[in-house]
């Protein structure tokens, strides 16, 4: 496993990081196979481990605050993110700051993820964000105490599906240790705006959908279906599918010899040098094993990141 800088943190991150949205909030997920696959991650070197308050209720942080103090050792970086105050996805630009992240909401859920965890915050991140809100003193003294009574070591924000430049003013005011933006072989607008701002203030860049919501995966078809209640069946939806299925066969057509698709949108995101690292979910041992060996084949072959550029699909 190779490790990166999460950007002016000081700490150093797994290039490979496990995102645990799928422990805590999708259908068919088991507590004692999601903490087997989370020891496996972490005796198999990943030291990144990615949840949110809002998957399941706080039941994500609570398995990965349950692993993890099994390895005193282990230099292992747990991030979280605070729910909106409304408890709506996406945020609006209409909202205002403090009626989403009022100062009494953020040490409410900072103190109920440290307690999941057990220990204090490595990452604590705002689960949405509005630029509009950059420069009110409210979310910056609030960050400034937590910081200061040892609570939290970085502070991070989570942008807004398809929105990266919604984050710059943010990271202009030199308060932003990280961002987590959707970046795939589709969704490379991040490259525009957002990747030049972070490399010049120093903000890591966690990479999140890597597969698309499992698009790049290379297995849907026209007749999958979902669980009732599972989100991805909204995602998914017939009209995103019969958009979605031709650009996959077109990649399938510029995979290697002996390369999968989702092996090959992973390397895509690690041939990216301002990613710090990249959280992909991984419910079993297998799924652990066959992600985190992809860190030691290392970026892809410039010719074939180039023509992956060419797939680039900006949605709206």
């Amino acid at each position: 496993m190779h490790y990166r800088p999460l950007g002016k943190s000081g700490l150093q991150v797994s290039e490979i990081g496990h995102g645990l949205w799928g422990m805590g909030s999708w259908s068919g997920s088991d507590d004692e196979v999601s903490k087997d696959a989370l020891r496996h991650s972490i005796e198999g070197g990943c030291t990144f481990f990615d949840s949110a308050f809002v998957y399941g209720d706080g039941r994500s942080d609570k398995l990965i605050g349950a692993v993890v103090h099994d390895y005193p050792d282990r230099r292992l970086v747990l991030a979280s993110k605070i729910p909106p105050a409304d408890f709506t996805w996406p945020s609006k630009p209409t909202n205002k700051l403090h009626a989403i992240f009022p100062r009494t909401h953020v040490l409410e859920y900072a103190q109920r993820i440290a307690d999941a965890f057990g220990r204090p915050i490595d990452l604590l991140q705002f689960h949405v964000w509005e630029d509009a809100w950059a420069k009110e003193a409210e979310w910056q003294d609030t960050v400034a105490e937590l910081k200061q009574t040892g609570r939290i070591k970085a502070f991070g924000l989570s942008l807004n599906r398809w929105q990266p430049e919604n984050g710059i003013a943010a990271i202009e005011t030199g308060l932003i240790d990280s961002v987590q933006v959707i970046y795939n072989i589709f969704d490379q607008a991040p490259e525009d705006a957002l990747f030049p701002a972070c490399r010049k203030h120093k903000v890591g860049v966690i990479a999140r959908v890597p597969l698309d919501e499992g698009s790049l995966g290379g297995k849907l078809t026209m007749a999958t279906t979902f669980p009732a209640g599972d989100w991805r069946g909204r995602y998914f939806n017939p009209d995103n599918l019969a958009k979605t299925l031709p650009r996959i066969d077109a990649l399938k057509a510029l995979l290697p010899e002996g390369m999968s698709l989702p092996d090959m949108a992973l390397r895509f995101i690690l041939s990216e040098p301002t990613i710090s690292t990249l959280i992909v979910g991984m419910r079993q041992t297998d799924h652990v094993d066959a992600n985190l060996a992809l860190s030691e084949q290392g970026p892809l072959p410039a010719a074939l990141v180039n023509a992956l550029r060419a797939h680039r699909w900006d949605r709206p």
